[in-house]
């Protein structure tokens, strides 16, 4: 498949930015589409909501808040509307009765579950159709990337805690 673009120095960093900017645009269509698929139950910021739950474990308000780069009364509203649709549930710490914290229900569970399958067939063809000289040093570097912005990779997710 032919690259749109000449080749360009990897290392200069407004070209790789320029590159993953342009790959964005397509992972987010592509996870925009699966979570479309679950219905109209959560949004894509919702979505990330329950990813950073089932990645991070149960968490207080104020880390949520912090997970997700936004203000606490945003994560709020999030939460609010997760509540109601069965996604999170809202439970007292075992650390302090006092503290409240949020985790993911068999719902919220559920459709991380499928949201992630369906998106993660579609990069498998997207990923399918690279040439394999380009494939190999695709792992590295979005390991790299995904490492610099601090996102837990999704092996690190045990599978009985996905397929529950």
């Amino acid at each position: 498949m032919p690259r749109s673009s000449p080749a360009l120095d990897a290392t200069d960093v407004d070209a790789v930015t320029d590159a993953v900017l342009t790959a964005s645009r397509l992972l987010v269509a592509v996870s925009a589409r699966s979570i479309a698929a679950a219905g109209d139950a959560i949004t894509l910021p919702q979505f990330r909501l329950l990813v950073v739950l089932q990645t991070r474990g149960p968490l207080k308000h104020a880390d949520l808040a912090e997970y997700l780069q936004v203000t606490p009364s945003t994560a709020s509203r999030m939460v609010d509307r997760l509540v109601t649709v069965g996604m999170v549930d809202r439970q007292h710490s075992t650390v302090s009765r006092r503290e409240i914290v949020l985790a993911l229900t068999r719902e919220g569970t559920k459709v991380v579950r499928q949201v992630t399958a369906r998106r993660r067939k579609e990069i498998a063809k997207i990923v399918a159709r690279m040439p394999d000289e380009v494939r190999h040093g695709l792992v590295d570097s979005l390991t790299a990337f995904a490492e610099a912005g601090g996102e837990p990779p999704a092996s690190t997710v045990a599978p009985e805690a996905v397929w529950t």
